[in-house]
């Protein structure tokens, strides 16, 4: 493998590149010759995880948020990710737009009509009337719930672990580096070389399951705008242009690529809100967005211990409503954890833990908490709370996609409206095509700097090549075909990044507290040294597997370096040798 990588000119660890393209074309080329057993398999799959382990998913969010949550205003909330003189490479809006565009900018221009409506329509809770008060403020409820701070949990806490054991102590860009504290030099083994295959895989399918339902919305869009039929040529089309849009944008690098599209794509939205808030309902928007903070509030630490456990004597299946959305909510949005966790560690470098943990979890969970308000009240309102629903209900029972057109048609020039809207949604879908191109290639080469441009080029391709194949084995329902198989991918990834909270712990406890001192008659905090693993070790006796047209390898004869990113000699502190630290 590592003199095909040399042939080939590229500089990535040929083992995880290779057996991940190779994993992914080998699951493809069985789900387009057997779609019907394979496909009856992960359903089983699906069901018999909704079932068993539904209860996983949701405590296990839930314990992530609370984590995430001790962990910005602990004592550790000052620790930065990176060494102490690193400073934040992106401004606050520019980082902010990046990881919201880079994120579930597409999901909420999917579902930002859609969920509540379903909600309102079909209300989740025994016993509330369809079109009714309770039937809306239960629907602004689990929108929020689903996709505010919990989804974005999700998110930060895998950023939180890569920016921690990463730039503090000089490992791989790898899933693996993760689990330095657990498994120790393992990660640079088999057993790390798994994780990060199946990392990477878990990737290339979330995003997959993303661009096709972005792709359906766009196609279903043009169809109603222009009257071409909503086909799969149509969607092949779209994505397409996606791929070769998100490939230019690769080819820029991040700061000229995903940055200036971050920046336009967070203002068209913006924008878009505000047209709705202003030419809609404005005063009772304006109502419901303090009324909806404290439904939000009041309901969010219910919602999160919920499991419909009652659906065992009450439904058919055994499994309920929850197995259809809250379950598959999160085993989906944890496939997309090692992209959004190695992509948001990236463009966080220098930040502490309180900012990142604040800055990743509360400002997109506070914009989409308003985006819901907006959408979400302003699509009910006008399908008639307390009546017998209306056309945006009806457009969503025939088609979820048509959501946001029919949404819009209720408003001025919304055959305007309905072209930008889905310019945002191409937009949304080409960066996070582009960042995670940027991070398959990260996790692959194990390094942050730009790798040879066919790299990053193959796999931008690769996930257009990935969707379109899967709109083309069957429509729509290669996609479901596809929510199967996340469901089942999403289960063992969740446990990876339930061992991620396993592991920051075990690395925040090796940092050692302030003492405090007296300095002029005031107490000070000042900081000591810290248990910190040498070079030779953290880089598995200084080699990595990366190949480069060269063959060349890393010196490994370089100075030991901590978790502080001073290449000095090691320091000692009050525990004694300053040798690294042993795995648990």
């Amino acid at each position: 493998m590592h003199d095909l990588a040399r042939r080939l000119g590229l500089r990535t660890n040929p083992l995880i590149f290779f057996w991940s393209a190779g994993s992914m074309l080998f699951i493809l080329a069985v789900l387009l010759m057997f779609p019907a057993p394979i496909g009856a398999a992960f359903t089983a799959g699906r069901e018999w995880i909704t079932f068993n382990l539904g209860w996983f998913f949701v405590i296990g969010v839930t314990a992530w948020l609370v984590f995430l949550i001790w962990a910005a205003f602990s004592r550790y909330g000052n620790l930065k990710l990176g060494a102490e003189g690193d400073k934040p490479e992106f401004t606050n809006l520019s980082w902010f737009a990046m990881l919201f565009a880079g994120g579930i900018g597409t999901v909420l221009m999917f579902w930002g009509v859609a969920e509540p409506i379903s909600h309102f329509t079909s209300p989740p809770f025994e016993g509330v009337e369809p079109y009714s008060g309770q039937a809306a403020q239960d629907a602004m409820a689990f929108s929020m719930y689903h996709l505010s701070l919990h989804t974005w949990a999700i998110f930060t806490l895998p950023g939180l672990a890569f920016g921690f054991f990463i730039y503090r102590y000089k490992l791989p860009m790898r899933v693996s580096s993760v689990f330095y504290p657990l498994l120790g030099e393992k990660i640079h083994g088999p057993v790390g070389r798994a994780i990060d295959i199946f990392a990477v895989l878990g990737t290339l399918f979330g995003l997959a399951v993303s661009v096709g339902l972005g792709t359906s919305q766009i196609s279903a869009g043009i169809s109603a705008m222009t009257g071409l039929a909503d086909s799969t040529e149509l969607r092949v089309g779209v994505v397409l242009i996606i791929a070769v849009v998100a490939t230019w944008s690769v080819a820029s690098g991040l700061d000229r690529g995903i940055k200036r599209l971050s920046n336009i794509n967070i203002l068209a939205a913006v924008g878009l809100m505000l047209f709705v808030l202003f030419t809609g309902e404005t005063v009772f928007l304006l109502r419901q967005m303090i009324e909806s903070v404290g439904i939000y509030a009041t309901q969010i630490i219910p919602l999160s211990f919920w499991n419909d456990a009652l659906s065992t004597y009450t439904e058919a299946d055994g499994w309920g409503w929850q197995a259809s959305w809250t379950v598959f909510y999160w085993a989906w949005t944890v496939t997309w954890a090692p992209y959004m966790g190695v992509f948001l560690a990236r463009i966080s470098r220098g930040r502490t833990v309180r900012e990142f943990v604040v800055g990743v979890l509360v400002a997109p969970a506070a914009f989409t908490v308003v985006w819901f308000v907006i959408f979400g009240w302003s699509a009910m309102a006008a399908d008639g709370i307390g009546g017998e629903g209306g056309p945006i209900s009806a457009a969503v029972a025939e088609s979820v996609p048509l959501a946001m057109f029919a949404f819009f048609e209720q408003f001025p020039l919304s055959t305007v409206v309905s072209g930008i809207a889905i310019v945002i949604v191409m937009l949304f879908l080409i960066t996070s095509a582009d960042s995670a191109s940027l991070v398959v290639d990260m996790l692959c080469t194990g390094k942050g700097e730009m790798s040879p441009l066919r790299q990053r080029v193959f796999w931008a391709l690769s996930l257009g090549g990935l969707a379109a194949a899967l709109l083309l084995l069957g429509g729509d329902t290669a996609i479901e075909a596809l929510q199967e198989v996340i469901t089942v991918i999403g289960l063992p990834i969740f446990i990876l990044v339930c061992g991620m909270l396993i592991a920051l712990l075990v690395g925040f406890r090796r940092e050692v507290p302030p003492t405090t001192v007296v300095v002029s008659g005031h107490l000070r905090e000042q900081p000591t040294g810290v248990d910190t693993p040498s070079r030779d070790v953290v880089t598995g006796q200084a080699t990595d597997d990366t190949a480069d047209p060269a063959g060349a390898r890393e010196d490994s004869s370089v100075a030991q370096v901590g978790p502080h990113g001073d290449s000095s000699e090691l320091r000692t502190d009050a525990r004694g040798s300053g040798k690294p630290p042993a795995a648990d």
